[in-house]
């Protein structure tokens, strides 16, 4: 649907037009893929170069609906005072911008007006017409009164036979008024001006490979080291949570193995069961790739859950080998019965789990592509490692145990028996305390 009003809306080369998908997941940052900032002292500079830029950015390719926050499209009557010629005449400059706020911006409370037939107070306002605001020539003739008492020199000749002081001078005397270009609105951060290039991203490609671009265009710029860049909105806020998304997954993979290594009392088997995490990886981004969606926040939250379902097969094999072995089966003979009878639970579930990611992936409406991107993650990742996973897990639980065996000395597990040494310890019946 973008792209259908993209092509519609690109015939009106005079318009700057921004089609834009509203998230569904707010993480802050705004709406926009792609927020680079120039910072620098200079307005008009900063206007131009910001222009620059964003030229640059529609030959980059990937880039589009590219438009710049500051704009020099308002147009303004700008004061130039002849600070010699005021001083001469011994006009402040604080007389100069009293007349023009009062006469042009207007103000509401120049005095009161008391009617004595209702006893009610008015406030009296004063401004120019509308007509006579924009005029250059009404303006001009604007008079300013002066001051009565002498103006510091500023260097300029004094005037002959001028009177003690008082009296009024008119505006175009003393200054000179020009039409000029101002921005609607200055942006500030870091205590600097800034413009800031908006764009969104283009089917097919990357935000962070976009971000890269535009800050290797700005490199070529050769700016004055005054000015400077950086990245804002959500592109900042998806290179900080990719940082935090890394230590998470970091911190899970420790937590996973503390839990499971106190739950099977054991070193080795929770390698084993971790050791399906990163066979699910190389899957989750073959299906990303095979669905032409990038790697966003969303793919790498269905990443973080397809680690929680990928493990809990493993946890079935290994935790069913382990009972076998303990009832006195060997080693092969329980990994080939364990699989074997895990085989049905492990296809039901990840089916199931299939079954309840299929509506997020085909569904619609808003939001729909944030879903989209962890059902695709979950499925494909799932359904492409659940073979390798049943294969590898016997295998590697095999290894694991000989090399458990080679530095243990014996190659037999047995089952911890805590039970029986408890019972040891505690008075009385053994048969009772183990039973307690």
């Amino acid at each position: 649907m973008i792209q259908e009003v993209r092509r519609r809306v690109r015939k009106f080369r005079d318009l700057r037009i921004t089609v834009r998908n509203i998230p569904g997941f707010n993480i802050g940052g705004g709406s926009f893929e792609i927020d680079f900032v120039i910072r620098g002292p200079d307005l008009p500079a900063l206007a131009q170069y910001g222009e620059r830029l964003r030229e640059r950015a529609l030959r980059l390719g990937g880039i589009i609906d590219v438009d710049t926050t500051l704009k020099l499209d308002r147009p303004e009557l700008r004061v130039e005072i002849d600070r010699d010629r005021a001083a001469d005449l011994r006009v402040e400059t604080e007389q100069i911008a009293t007349a023009l706020r009062l006469m042009v911006g207007g103000d509401d409370q120049v005095s009161r007006f008391h009617d004595p037939l209702v006893n009610e107070d008015y406030d009296v306002a004063l401004r120019l017409t509308e007509g006579d605001r924009t005029r250059v020539d009404t303006i001009s003739r604007l008079y300013v009164p002066r001051s009565s008492t002498a103006v510091a020199a500023t260097g300029a000749a004094p005037q002959v036979g001028l009177a003690p002081g008082g009296g009024l001078v008119r505006l175009d005397n003393l200054v000179k008024i020009v039409p000029a270009q101002t921005p609607a609105r200055i942006d500030r951060s870091d205590r600097q001006r800034e413009v800031r290039l908006r764009a969104s991203v283009a089917p097919g490609y990357g935000q962070a490979d976009r971000i890269d671009a535009l800050r290797q265009a700005f490199t070529e710029m050769n700016l004055p080291p005054t000015y400077s860049s950086a990245v804002s909105g959500r592109a900042r806020e998806f290179e900080k949570t990719f940082v935090e998304f890394l230590w998470v997954f970091l911190l899970s993979i420790i937590f996973m193995y503390m839990i499971l290594a106190s739950q099977f009392e054991s070193v080795i088997h929770p390698l084993t069961i971790l050791l399906s995490l990163p066979l699910s990886v190389p899957f989750a981004m073959l299906s990303l790739w095979s669905t032409n969606t990038t790697l966003n926040l969303y793919s790498a939250l269905g990443i973080l859950v397809l680690f929680g379902v990928v493990k809990k097969n493993a946890i079935l094999q290994i935790d069913h080998m382990n009972n076998l072995r303990g009832q006195g089966l060997p080693r092969l003979a329980a990994i080939m019965q364990g699989n074997r009878d895990r085989l049905r639970p492990i296809l039901m579930t990840t089916l199931t789990l299939v079954a309840g990611m299929l509506p997020l992936a085909v569904g619609a409406g808003p939001g729909a592509e944030e879903r989209r991107a962890i059902a695709v993650v979950v499925i494909g990742g799932q359904m492409l490692a659940l073979l390798l996973t049943l294969l590898l897990t016997p295998v590697a639980y095999s290894l694991f145990e000989d090399a458990a065996g080679l530095v243990g000395g014996k190659t037999e597990w047995r089952r911890p028996r805590w039970r029986e040494r408890l019972a040891r310890l505690l008075p009385g019946n053994g048969r009772a305390a183990s039973r307690g």
